[in-house]
């Protein structure tokens, strides 16, 4: 489990990538703790007009995330866990922590 910090600024984003094993079964699932609306997490949905990747059995497809700071002094971390939805009771296939501190919006001004 790979354990990542950073620091967003309140209204700026993070595009996470995750290669996952969707050709398996296996999702990207998250879940949010401590000061939970300091951010907000978002799949980024492939371009509109473009194909689908081919999934070959067993081949990995990759998911991009965005991690949005909401609000300023908020701490918050966010579990990514790669699941297959009908087996709840098996352990992740792979997990990847970000942990985010949101700081005060930049202002205009020189």
């Amino acid at each position: 489990m790979e354990v990542r910090g950073i620091a967003l600024r309140a209204g700026e984003s993070y595009e996470l990538r995750l290669t996952g094993r969707g050709a398996r079964g296996y999702v990207w699932t998250w879940q949010v703790s401590g000061d939970a609306d300091a951010v907000s997490v978002t799949e980024i949905a492939q371009a509109p007009g473009s194909a689908p990747p081919r999934a070959e059995p067993g081949t990995p497809l990759a998911r991009t995330y965005a991690v949005r700071g909401n609000r300023p002094g908020g701490r918050a971390r966010i579990r990514f866990a790669q699941v297959r939805p009908p087996y709840p009771q098996e352990a992740p296939y792979d997990e990847f922590v970000l942990d985010v501190e949101v700081t005060a919006e930049v202002t205009g001004g020189a």
